[in-house]
């Protein structure tokens, strides 16, 4: 599985569709695989919605959106790809996007797909990469964002407008990458926050910038205004979503009880063919958290139901760290901890603290700060890879009056690590074996923690 798509509510529940190859453990022709939830945790399995069967989607059915119909239908708006052999061997890929809909289970494509082909494109606009909707209703009319690559050859992204979410009509370009960020602009999502207007974008190929942005298939957030008038988006920063070596293509929906939730694919291309033989699976989704503006940033925290599923809490204070240090009750694999580093005076400032998850002594993640870099390290190299992949990432983190605050949470073959309450977060795949449950702290120089831990509730 990869890219989640249709990730919205529907008749009191939240549905999220998924990229999906029902036949191997590997990328392939892609289908729409299909759950649902009441509470973002636990996931009910429904039958997959969409196959590519058409000859307008006869090589995939890409990513797209959903969105209720104002009859209580379902409707899902996804990209087809029609690829055509040319003479000299060369494959053009051939993007349209279309429609099917349904009633949360079973889904008929509309008999006129696909409803938005290369003549609704801007000038300059490719047919060859021209992807991803994002629908959603507001008032009266429906809304979609789409990803293109324009005249220069880098990401744009389109909006297009509907009545009746059949016939659309392109309205603006919101927002261009002008080749400063990537060569394109994948899986985008535009929506008001906290006064705020933010588009969430996932880019191929981009530059490395400083310690924000890592080089290759990354993730970006514009915050800013989307002036309706002049129909652009006015950026006012620019940011990484995730920190983490596996997060790719988030979408977001506006919840029930008016919160915005984003999910997102917990893999990165480049990992995707690096997994110990023994692992049945390739993919798997983050934990959806909701999110905010604070400070001018986007903020995540895992979704406040997680909290309904802890249990056997210990807690620790004012445990002084110097070396190596184990304590009673610390370890687990589906563990929800939350670790908080004091600071020590100049005069005695420790030089960094590790903390080790997922450790059986020959295998083990760890994350490492340094209070005079103010970084944190995550280092996965051991953590079963069978391959020499990239394993480190480093990114910098403000602390609060010299607090850092560090909740960290394991699930099974995941590691997800959000920074003082949500000011940051990162994501990372772990295959080290199950049982490698051991957590344990060290330091050079002496550090003050504290340690809140539950175990989480898990389905075997």
């Amino acid at each position: 599985m990869n890219d989640p798509n249709g990730f919205a509510p529907y008749k009191g529940e939240y549905h999220l569709f998924f990229q999906y190859y029902p036949y191997d453990t590997k990328w392939g022709l892609m289908h729409w695989g299909h759950v649902k939830t009441k509470d973002f945790v636990r996931w009910e399995r429904l039958p997959a919605a969409l196959a590519p069967d058409k000859n307008y989607d006869r090589d995939g059915c890409f990513s797209g959106g959903a969105v209720e119909l104002s009859d209580g239908r379902h409707l899902l708006m996804y990209t087809g790809v029609r690829n055509v052999r040319k003479r000299n061997g060369k494959i053009d890929s051939f993007q349209t996007q279309c429609i099917a809909i349904g009633d949360g289970v079973d889904y008929e494509k509309y008999e006129g797909n696909p409803v938005i082909d290369a003549g609704y494109l801007p000038e300059g606009g490719s047919e060859h990469d021209f992807r991803d909707p994002k629908i959603w209703r507001e008032g009266d009319k429906y809304y979609s964002v789409i990803g293109n690559r324009g005249f220069d050859k880098s990401g744009n992204i389109l909006l297009f407008e509907s009545e009746d979410a059949i016939n659309w009509e392109y309205i603006t370009t919101v927002d261009s990458c002008n080749r400063q960020y990537g060569e394109m602009w994948e899986c985008p999502d535009l929506f008001s926050l906290d006064g705020k207007d933010v588009l969430l974008i996932s880019t191929m190929e981009m530059p490395a910038i400083g310690l924000e942005f890592h080089p290759g298939n990354a993730n970006m957030c514009l915050i800013g205004h989307y002036d309706q008038y002049a129909k652009r988006f006015e950026r006012e920063k620019v940011q990484a979503i995730d920190y983490g070596l596996d997060f790719y293509a988030p979408q977001t929906l506006l919840a029930n009880d008016g919160r915005r939730v984003m999910i997102a694919w917990m893999q990165n291309w480049e990992t995707t063919f690096s997994k110990p033989r023994d692992i049945s699976f390739v993919g798997q989704m983050i934990l959806p958290r909701e999110l905010s503006i604070s400070g001018g940033r986007l903020c995540q925290n895992p979704v406040r139901e997680i909290e309904n599923y802890r249990k056997d809490r210990f807690d620790y204070h004012n445990v002084m760290v110097c070396g190596s240090e184990s304590l009673y009750g610390i370890s687990g694999r589906y563990i929800d901890m939350t670790v908080t580093i004091h600071p020590s005076n100049e005069k005695d400032m420790y030089e960094w603290i590790r903390i080790y998850v997922a450790n059986d002594g020959d295998k083990y993640t760890y994350i490492r700060f340094r209070p005079d870099k103010s970084t944190i390290k995550v280092d996965r190299t051991h953590s079963g890879f069978p391959h020499d992949i990239v394993n480190v990432r480093e990114f910098p983190v403000d602390t609060i009056d010299g607090v850092l605050k560090l909740r960290i949470i394991l699930d099974r073959y995941s590691l997800e690590l959000f920074v003082n309450d949500g000011m940051q977060a990162a994501s990372f795949i772990l295959y080290t074996p199950i049982d490698a449950s051991a957590i344990s702290f060290s330091s050079k120089g002496n550090v003050l923690i504290d340690i809140e831990k539950y175990e989480l509730e898990i389905d075997d």
